[in-house]
């Protein structure tokens, strides 16, 4: 069975506050756009996915990603981060009550497809489960199995959040690129490392030196 997996977008001229020592406000909205195209992409080529929604009331964002063959939630009901992932594996599961959702950050540009297929293998051996991020204290990933809520905690020490919660901390090698999200320019360099994908590439290839 597949996964539908729901990736938040907050409005792009919003987005990306804490790479302000890396990129100037007129390209942090492009670079936050680059980010989620390269994120949503490499989710749709993944064997174990079978849609991805984004959620989001970012018109842009939205054409553009729904271009790449993603379906569009609106944000609702607009109090914040977790009640949107709420609402959208509500409307998933409303069309699919049986459908494993999972609930992915939107600012992977290197995610891997084959890493994030052992990610949620992983996770469908469990009702609940989560993998932390590479700082070893936010969440880039929560999945619920079927017939299980998602209860989404993200923000500050989700980790922690979503291992109080019940569910299972994911303790997998080798998924680097599913941890690494791009919150600050340290965040950017590592993900560079990795090997980003090609609209990050062609985003940050605008920057003035980002490793400086």
């Amino acid at each position: 069975m597949q996964w539908t997996l729901v990736v938040p977008l907050k409005p792009l001229a919003h987005a990306k506050s804490r790479l302000s020592d890396t990129a100037a406000d007129g390209l942090r909205p492009s670079l936050a756009l680059a980010f989620a195209q390269d994120t949503v992409a490499a989710a749709l080529a993944c064997p174990a996915v079978g849609d991805v929604a984004v959620v989001t009331d970012d018109g842009l964002a939205g054409r553009e990603l729904a271009a790449l063959g993603a379906w569009i939630v609106g944000d609702e009901p607009g109090g914040g981060l977790n009640g949107a992932l709420a609402h959208a594996a509500a409307v998933v599961r409303a069309g699919r009550p049986d459908r494993r959702v999972a609930a992915l950050n939107a600012d992977l540009p290197a995610l891997r497809s084959a890493e994030l297929s052992r990610v949620l293998n992983a996770a469908a051996e469990f009702p609940r489960a989560f993998l932390a991020d590479a700082a070893g204290v936010g969440t880039t990933l929560l999945a619920a199995r079927s017939g299980q809520e998602l209860l989404p905690a993200f923000g500050t020490d989700s980790r922690a959040r979503h291992r109080a919660s019940g569910a299972v901390e994911l303790r997998l090698d080798g998924v680097d690129s599913v941890r690494q999200d791009v919150d600050t320019g340290r965040d950017l360099r590592a993900a560079l490392r990795l090997g980003v994908g090609p609209r990050t590439a062609a985003a940050t290839a605008r920057l003035a030196a980002p490793g400086q």
